[in-house]
């Protein structure tokens, strides 16, 4: 996983990051707010996480999760899709649409923002943020 930040608040977790990272995550969580702007943030195991929602997994297990997750890592920059469709994780059906990025699961993981096609995240936000709300 990744080393967990101290931060109390979106607000404070952006200023505690060091440029050129800082305006680097402030466009994602910028394009987060817009585009899912029903997605409540806050913080989560260390991340800046954006939306929630209960899950429960096939082993039994429960908990409440983000949505969205984003968090500045030390040599790049995760992006977590966290809410799977009927076809599975979306980071992980698109990964042929980020070239540029490693791909995990429900992570997208990039040196910065352009390094990857916005517009495509947008997309996937959004899709994340319906898919959610087709849930409750």
């Amino acid at each position: 996983m990744f080393k967990s930040h101290p931060a109390k608040s979106p607000e404070e977790y952006l200023k505690s990051l060091e440029e050129p990272r800082r305006s680097e995550v402030e466009t994602l969580h910028k394009l987060i707010r817009k585009t899912a702007p029903k997605l409540e943030p806050f913080m989560i195991s260390g991340m800046m996480g954006y939306g929630k929602f209960h899950y429960k997994s096939s082993s039994g297990r429960e908990g409440d999760w983000c949505v969205i997750g984003l968090a500045s890592q030390k040599n790049y920059i995760s992006v977590y899709l966290c809410a799977p469709d009927e076809k599975g994780y979306l980071a992980e059906q698109n990964k042929a649409r980020f070239p540029k990025a490693s791909i995990g699961k429900s992570c997208i993981r990039f040196k910065k923002s352009s390094d990857i096609d916005l517009k495509v995240l947008a997309e996937l936000i959004k899709k994340s943020e319906e898919t959610v709300a087709q849930k409750k």
